[in-house]
Formats: C-alpha cells, structure tokens, sequence
C-alpha cells in the first residue's frame, strides 16, 4: 500500500500559535483590570496578531531555516505588534496607561516568545541529533558538483533531520539506473527525492516527476541553468544550496489546516443535528418498507495518504454481494425506488458528514473511489495519486464542473484527476464555499449521478 510517513511536526505550529496567544493575552490581564476593555483587547489583538503573523510568514519555520532568519522575523513581528498595541490604547485612552507601561508590556510578550521559538527550534534540532527522530528518510539522483554538496550537507548537519539513504548516479543515457531507483524509494520508504535536473534528459524527468507523483512522494530539485517547467515553484535554501520544491500544497500549511477542519466540523455539526436528526428516522422507514436490510451502506475507500476508511451513504439498493466491486450504472435494476430519489438529490450522501466529523474526509475535497477501482485508476492514470494528498471529499471541484456520475471512459476520470490536482494546488476557503455553494445549486437542478 503506498502511503506518506505521519507528519507529526505540524502540530508544532498550531502549538506555537496557541501558546504564543496565551502570553500575548495573559500579560495584558496584569495591567488592563476593567473586564470589557480586556475583552476587546484580547478580541482586537488576537485578530491582529493572527492576521500579522500570516502575512509576515512568522510561523514559517522549517527544519532547514536559519536562526538569523527567525531572528529577522522576530524583529519584524516586534515592530508591528508594537504598532497594533498602541493603537489599541490609543483609542482607549482612558485606560490611562503611560508609555512606559505598554513598552514594558510589549517588551515581556516579545522576550518571552522569542524565548520559546528558539527553545523549540534548539530542542528539535536535538532531538534529531541525540534521539534520531522528526526525520525525512532521503534520496539523491545524480553526481554532480552540486548534489555533492547537497549530501555534505545532509551528513554533516543531521540536527536537519535528513537521513540520505542512497545516491543514485543517473544520466541521460542510463535508463536502467532511474527504475533502480523507483524500486530503492519503495521498497525503503523514501519521503522526499532530491534531483539534479542537468543529469536527467527531459523524458526522465518526466517520468521521475509521474513517479514523485503517482507515489505520493516529495520531489525538490537542485536548480541550474536548464529550464525545468513554468509553474510556481518553492524556493528555498539547505545551508547555501539553492531548492526547488516542485508541488506546494496550501492544505500542507498547519493554520490552513485549522481553517479546512474548523469549517468542516462546523459545517458536519449543522447537517447532523438540524438535518439528519429528523432525515434519518423518516428514511429508516422507506428504506426498510421497500426492501429488508440495514438502512445505512458501509464501503471502503482510499482517503488521505492512500488511508483506508468506512464511508457511509444511505442504503439506495437492495442488498447484493456485488456492491463493493462494480460501480453503479444509469438503469441498474439494484437501485430500488427510494434510492432512485435519494441518490437524484444526492441525500444518500449527506451521512458522509459522519466521516466528516470523524476526520477521515472533508466537506469539499477530491472524491473518494471504491478501494478496487482506485487500485484500478491508480496503475492506470497518470497522477491519479496526487489526489490522495488531501482528504477527500463530499463534493469536490471536479463533480461541479460537469464531472459526475459513472466512468464511463478513461477521458472520466482523467478529467476528473485535472481538476482535483488544481483543486490540490490551489485550495483557499474561498473555493470551498463556491464549490459548495455550486452543490447546492446543481444539486436543486436534480443533476443525476450513478456512483
């Protein structure tokens, strides 16, 4: 089965952010005594703390950050910070609070954060160096000058947490060399591929991005003068080694996280309760009077990280050993009448929401197949994978832009997998809520689907 290694370091920055909003707010308490005016500072800095540390990257620190650059964002941070703090006291001014006595505030909060940014980057790096854990299990493919200093690099800093597992010698004209190296990265879990693109032809840099792809892999590239591809890339920096990372994923960022699950859970809570309360018991009863059997239809589907997991529907046909294996068509005489409706409205999906609460998908996200199909697509379209770096969803990009319903041909799901990987790339709340709000609306259409 192919999946990520668990990214437990990020919980690290929702933790930062948290603590980081505890002191901010805490000391505000031992000098702003009147309740209401301490309530509207923690309401009006905590938004701006938020909204600053976004735009300002402070909580952008990663394994191969320097600690000038966390310095310089400290800096940076302090000065704002002080400038949102005395705005608020600028404006109750009769807190009657002197100078003196903010400088002193802001100097405390400041101090104190910083002390623990560094105590958590130190201690990480530790961590890795005495304990060995919170690492990336590596590969380098191509010899070159650069990829030589790129495994100094990893050999002589192991507080990075990179362990370089092999160096594979690749060139343009040794085809054999590069599928070595595919079955190296499977069969020892590799993480993350580093590559020197000038030691690679373009048809093997193709193939070794459809690799990185269709195996849930991180690809990043060691920069020349050769041209690589003309999408946005990441570009940052191991020691003085210049990296390029070749996809970035917005829901990979910890706060982005927060906001996708927030919404999602909020949303889940809204349907369970003012929805299926009611919804439930009333198709419990025309679900069993037209044919015996239980009222809810359990399937495995591959979730994030390729992650197996129970989704749930109301049961829309009669209960038949074959329903796990081959997909629902247009006139399938397995559908019973109630499920003709519910299926038309797409109520047979709203227990989903359970899966929604529990974690396993999200509200909007790329659809899951049935475990047997996936394996199918999987071995036979290209960067079906990719879709599995994110939860999957209710409804998703691809179903409200027309495709929806059975597979037909593999021109399907090839279109389907195009607009899941842009939904991948370029999520933002924003998308969800009109691809939702797009739902909505197909949905009061009665667009018909088979799966």
């Amino acid at each position: 089965m192919i999946y990520r290694r668990g990214r437990y370091s990020g919980y690290i920055r929702p933790f930062n952010y948290l603590v980081d909003l505890c002191i901010v707010n805490f000391l505000a308490s031992q000098f702003i005594l009147m309740p209401l005016e301490y309530l509207n500072y923690i309401i009006f800095v905590t938004i701006g703390w938020l909204i600053l540390s976004l735009k300002l990257r402070f909580y952008d620190v990663y394994r191969f950050t320097r600690a000038t650059k966390i310095a310089a964002l400290v800096l940076q941070q302090a000065f704002f910070f002080t400038l949102i703090v005395f705005s608020f006291f600028g404006f109750y001014n009769e807190l009657n609070r002197s100078a003196t006595e903010i400088v002193i505030y802001i100097a405390e909060v400041i101090g104190l954060i910083t002390l623990i940014k560094f105590t958590i980057f130190y201690f990480l790096k530790k961590y890795r160096v005495i304990l060995g854990g919170n690492y990336r299990q590596t590969v380098i493919v191509g010899v070159n000058e650069k990829t030589l200093k790129l495994k100094e690099f990893f050999t002589s800093n192991p507080e990075y947490g990179y362990h370089l597992k092999h160096m594979f010698e690749v060139n343009d004209t040794n085809e054999l060399a590069l599928q070595d190296c595919y079955e190296f990265i499977l069969t020892n879990s590799i993480d993350e591929i580093y590559c020197s693109i000038s030691e690679l032809n373009d048809e093997q840099t193709k193939s070794l991005i459809d690799f990185a792809d269709n195996n849930l892999k991180v690809l990043k590239f060691l920069p020349d003068n050769k041209e690589i591809y003309t999408k946005k890339m990441n570009y940052d920096y191991y020691g003085y080694l210049p990296i390029l990372s070749l996809r970035s994923i917005p829901i990979d960022d910890p706060i982005n996280q927060i906001i996708k699950r927030v919404f999602d859970i909020a949303l889940s809570i809204f349907v369970l309760v003012f929805i299926l309360t009611w919804l439930t018991p009333i198709l419990a009863i025309l679900i069993q009077l037209e044919s015996k059997g239980p009222v809810f239809f359990k399937q495995k589907r591959n979730g994030l990280d390729y992650k197996e997991f129970s989704c749930y529907k109301f049961r829309s046909m009669k209960p038949n050993p074959t329903a796990h294996i081959h997909q629902v068509t247009r006139g399938d005489t397995r559908i019973t009448k109630v499920g003709k409706f519910i299926r038309k409205t797409s109520i047979d999906e709203l227990p989903q929401f359970i899966n929604v609460l529990f974690g396993d998908m999200s509200v909007v996200g790329p659809r899951p197949h049935m475990v047997s199909h996936t394996e199918m697509y999987a071995e036979r379209i290209d960067k079906f994978m990719v879709r599995h770096f994110v939860k999957p969803g209710i409804t998703g990009l691809a179903q409200v832009s027309g495709f929806r319903g059975e597979v037909e041909t593999d021109d399907d799901i090839i279109n389907r997998v195009k607009y899941d990987i842009f939904y991948v790339e370029n999520w933002s709340l924003l998308l969800d809520i009109k691809i939702l709000l797009l739902t909505i609306k197909n949905t009061a259409k009665g667009e018909d689907k088979a799966y």
